[in-house]
Order: structure tokens, then C-alpha cells, then sequence
């Protein structure tokens, strides 16, 4: 895999660059890693009725999964203790929200990142709101968000929001005063 597109969202790339080298090197290593090893095999691809052949993104998000592993990356994962007082009176719910959590895919001396590959529409949620999150929780600095370009996206098994996208949707959204700084990889094959 290859880095086709990069987007400094709130510093990101500058912060990243000149306080987190190493393991900025370590996720540009860990995508190349995933290009030579799934984009060949017969796992990461899927055939669709029409014989077209299309990346299978649970096949590709294992590969990140594997490749950040060995390089000592870990999920993290909270707790979430829902509020409950906010119910209007005479609602119970039927459902209770014990075991929920929250979890960020890896994370590393201070730097969170998602690999968004499959069906999310979590892009901006990831970048606006769960890495605020982990950040207010003492456990990033800034996040690298991996996400596939238009034509990558296209070629993939299931719909999935893509780089050109996401970077417009943040550019018409803008900056707040509580985002942290995160880069932005566009991946492709």
C-alpha cells in the first residue's frame, strides 16, 4: 500500500512530524508493509457476482492489525458508564448499556490512530470527537488517521467513505478550539 494523500487537520502533520518521528516512520512502514503483504493474496480479495475482483476490507484491516502488533502498538479501550438521569420520567429502557466502551484501534507514546477501511461513516466522528476523547482522557497527544483515496475506495467490497471526502468535509467544518492535531493518510494500492 501506498501514502497517496496527506492532510495536516489542525497541525497535525507539523506536531507529528517534528515531536512523534518515530512512530510516524513506524505507521509509514506498517502501510507499506500492508501493500506487499495482502494486496496478492486470495484473502484480502473478493469476488463479486459480476467477476469483478474488489479488496476485502476485513482481510486489509487484519493486515494493520498484524503489522502494528509487531510493532508494539495496542488497542486501547474505556469503559463507558452511560448517564442515565437525562430519561424522562416513565421511560426504563429495555436494554441495559453495561460493557459499553469506547477504543481507539492503536495507540503508542501518545499517538492514537484509526484505520478506517470498511463500512464506517466514523471518519469525522474519529477526528472530532473519539480522539478529543482519548485526548481529555490523558491518553493521546495527536492521531494519524488512515483512510483510503476515491479510487481505492472504489475498488473495495463495501461502500466506504474516502480521503477526498473526509478532507472536505473537515475544511467546511473548520478547526475548534478543542481539536487536537491529527494527519490524515489517504491510502491506495
Amino acid at each position: 500500500m501506498i501514502i497517496a494523500g496527506v492532510y495536516s487537520f489542525n497541525g497535525g502533520k507539523e506536531e507529528i512530524e517534528s515531536k512523534f518521528g518515530v512512530e510516524l516512520r513506524e505507521v509509514e512502514q506498517i502501510i507499506a508493509t500492508v501493500r506487499s503483504g495482502t494486496h496478492k493474496t486470495k484473502t484480502s480479495l473478493e469476488k463479486t457476482k459480476a467477476g469483478r475482483i474488489l479488496y476485502s476490507p476485513s482481510s486489509l484491516n487484519k493486515a494493520f492489525k498484524r503489522g502494528f502488533a509487531k510493532q508494539h502498538w495496542q488497542n486501547h479501550r474505556v469503559h463507558c458508564d452511560y448517564p442515565t438521569q437525562y430519561y424522562r420520567p416513565g421511560y426504563k429502557p429495555v436494554r441495559s448499556a453495561k460493557g459499553a466502551y469506547r477504543e481507539m484501534d492503536f495507540v503508542k507514546n501518545r499517538v492514537g490512530v484509526e484505520v478506517q477501511l470498511g463500512k464506517y461513516a466514523f471518519m469525522v466522528y474519529n477526528v472530532c470527537a473519539k480522539m478529543t476523547i482519548f485526548h481529555n482522557m490523558d491518553v493521546i497527544d495527536v492521531g494519524v488517521e488512515i483512510v483510503p483515496v476515491k479510487d481505492f475506495a472504489a475498488d473495495m467490497s463495501s461502500g466506504v467513505s474516502y480521503f477526498e471526502q473526509f478532507v472536505w468535509d473537515l475544511e467546511q467544518r473548520g478547526v475548534s478550539d478543542i481539536d487536537i492535531p491529527v494527519l490524515i493518510l489517504g491510502v491506495a494500492v
